[in-house]
């Protein structure tokens, strides 16, 4: 089978020389015709005006390209070449506007819009921080059709997001879910919260969730209670009903001992180990192997100025793998 994916032969051409791309993927002008257009095509963000705390994530793509170059393409848990399955492409950076979130959101929107091929070319962001996720999600609920009801969300945070305006900003870090939901490019009853943690500032802010119909499965869930049951049950309902899913990543869902280069640390978090695990387990809580179908995605909030020794730009490296490995095994 020809490979759909032509990455530079690491045993001729060193992993640290070359043009620096996520995971050594071509750019998206550089992919062979034959293997065009690509089935996902990774894009950066370097947009950190969103935040409330430390800045610095604007950053984040840069880093994740450079530790990338160390994530390799054969999956031994899956017995899966993402190479060989899928074209995959880096789509360089976004423009930004780095002093207006709701600019930049209609900004990276439009560049987002004209990426590859709206029918079959996938999208992927890469942050930068949170508050980019709700361009490449609208980008994704309107290359899909813009589906009645919006799409399924499956979203790693320790945070919930779902604020409705934080220092008189509606578009932060802090509100991308709840301005997904109320666009209706997410439907928050299937939407599930995965890893959240950590006192939060008032009891209120869990209402937007809960009366909305978000399934929220907090780490102490995950770790102490029901919370891979509802897991597993949420997932098969989802693969069951064919939904198409939006999957989102924030890396402080990761305990900041593993992930320490983040602006919103949150203790008492997933370990790397067993974040990677629960992204595997999306394919495996499906049933039949083949897992959700995964049309968009985003990984954020990586701050290379708090990282040590890369650890959380590599670790977000492969997230970016792992999920991508999760559409492959669904085309299977």
């Amino acid at each position: 089978m020809p490979r759909k994916t032509i990455l530079p032969d690491a045993r001729i051409s060193p992993r640290y020389a070359g043009v620096c791309t996520f995971s050594r993927y071509p750019l998206i002008a550089h992919v062979a015709p034959e293997n065009a257009p690509p089935d996902w095509a990774i894009y950066g963000v370097p947009f950190d005006a969103g935040v409330t705390y430390r800045p610095g994530a604007r950053f984040g793509p840069r880093a994740i390209r450079e530790e990338s170059q160390y994530v390799k393409r054969y999956h031994v848990e899956h017995d899966l070449d993402l190479c060989d399955a899928l074209s995959i492409a880096d789509a360089g950076d976004s423009p930004v506007r780095p002093f207006d979130c709701e600019d930049n959101h209609k900004a990276q929107l439009e560049f987002a819009m004209a990426i590859g091929d709206p029918n079959l070319t996938r999208l992927f962001a890469v942050g930068g921080d949170h508050s980019i996720a709700l361009a490449n999600i609208r980008a994704t609920w309107q290359r899909r059709g813009s589906p009645a009801g919006g799409l399924a969300c499956i979203h790693f945070d320790s945070h919930l997001d779902t604020v409705d305006s934080t220092l008189g900003e509606k578009y932060s870090h802090a509100s991308p879910f709840i301005r997904a939901i109320q666009a209706g490019y997410i439907n928050p009853r299937r939407m599930l919260s995965i890893g959240i943690k950590g006192p939060l500032n008032t009891a209120k802010d869990l209402d937007f969730a809960r009366e909305h119909g978000v399934e929220v499965v907090t780490y102490e869930d995950w770790s102490q209670r029901d919370g891979r049951a509802r897991i597993d049950q949420f997932v098969r309902s989802l693969a069951a009903s064919k939904a198409e899913t939006y999957l989102t990543f924030d890396i402080d869902c990761v305990d900041p001992a593993f992930a320490p280069g983040t602006g919103t640390p949150s203790v008492g978090g997933f370990t790397s180990a067993e974040v990677l695990a629960l992204l595997r387990g999306l394919a495996h809580h499906a049933g039949d192997r083949r897992g959700l179908d995964i049309v968009g995605a985003d990984v954020v909030e990586v701050l290379p100025d708090r990282d040590v020794s890369g650890i959380t730009a590599l670790l977000a490296g492969h997230v970016i793998f792992e999920i991508m490995c999760l559409d492959a095994l669904h085309r299977r």
